[in-house]
């Protein structure tokens, strides 16, 4: 078999719907297997997959194990060549699937490979980035790659001055269309499950290149990404896990000194747009809502961040 084409499901029945039908649709002619993992979803998700996607091979979770361990369990049973991590609010588009895998036959060292992400409206998503430092978290809290996007350091972080249009080597791909060689987990093992969240594929790709293994970016496909699904239903939570994520990678991979500095700069980070988002608050009822969540979450974020327990 080619093809494991795993989905990690939480209570996103419409979009997990459209991808699974686009999946069916665009995967081109290669021979896969499709897997949904749905993490004790409400909304009717596993029901759902049950009667009207007979071919998918169901896990059914009875705790939110969250996005590492539930690829994990995936990962288990997959029996394809390949891996395919695939977000469940992802639409494929015109052969995707099979054009990356065709990519990575042709690519023998490349462990990981990511294709092109677009958003809704047809921009591109920067879906590939740098690993985390303490460079590029302090150039990250200064918001100066906003100003320059086509700089080569300030934008050095996201990769702000490249259009994604050309076949590069890259530090990390998202886990939203992450195809990932069998032989290539083999050696270097499953994704760490003490990542719940986010940064559990910037680990992974460290991991991979450690023993060897490419990640790569090829524009050989697209698909549709609508983003942030899932954490929209938990914002506070989630913009503040995704920075703990980044702590954790420090302290796992870069020790405890860079870690501690990290701790302040990402406190950093946080207090500087605190007053941005009160003012927003205060002058802009319209989206009170919005800013009523980022304070909520920035103020949380600091006292997690300097007074919380970051376990590598």
């Amino acid at each position: 078999m080619d093809v494991s084409i795993i989905i990690v499901n939480w209570n996103t029945k419409k979009l997990l719907r459209d991808c699974l039908e686009s999946v069916y649709e665009e995967a081109g002619d290669i021979d896969y297997e499709v897997i949904v993992v749905d993490n004790a979803s409400v909304d009717g998700s596993a029901e759902m997959v049950r009667n009207d996607f007979r071919r998918v091979i169901l896990i059914e979770n009875q705790e939110n194990r969250g996005f590492a361990a539930a690829n994990n369990q995936a990962m288990a049973v997959a029996k394809g060549r390949y891996i395919l991590l695939l977000n469940s609010d992802t639409v494929v588009l015109e052969n995707a699937i099979a054009n990356t895998v065709q990519f990575a036959d042709a690519h023998p060292d490349a462990g990981v490979t990511g294709c092109r992400v677009l958003n809704l409206d047809g921009t591109v998503q920067r879906t590939c980035f740098m690993f985390p430092s303490i460079l590029n978290i302090l150039l990250s809290s200064t918001y100066l790659y906003k100003f320059f996007p086509k700089s080569k350091f300030f934008g050095r972080e996201q990769m702000t001055w490249w259009d994604r249009s050309d076949v590069r080597q890259v530090d990390v791909v998202t886990g939203c269309f992450m195809l990932v060689r069998r032989e290539a987990i083999d050696q270097v093992g499953m994704m760490d499950e003490r990542f719940f969240m986010y940064g559990e594929e910037t680990d992974w790709c460290y991991r991979f290149g450690k023993k060897g293994w490419k990640v790569m970016f090829a524009p050989v496909g697209q698909i549709i990404h609508f983003g942030g699904q899932s954490a929209s239903q938990k914002p506070v939570a989630m913009i503040v896990q995704l920075r703990l994520s980044i702590l954790k990678f420090i302290r796992k991979h870069n020790g405890w000194l860079s870690h501690l500095i990290a701790r302040f700069l990402i406190a950093f980070f946080f207090a500087v747009r605190l007053p941005a988002w009160f003012a927003v608050f205060s002058f802009r009822p319209g989206v009170r809502s919005k800013a009523s969540v980022k304070m909520q979450a920035y103020s949380s974020g600091i006292v997690d961040v300097l007074f919380g327990r970051i376990d590598p």
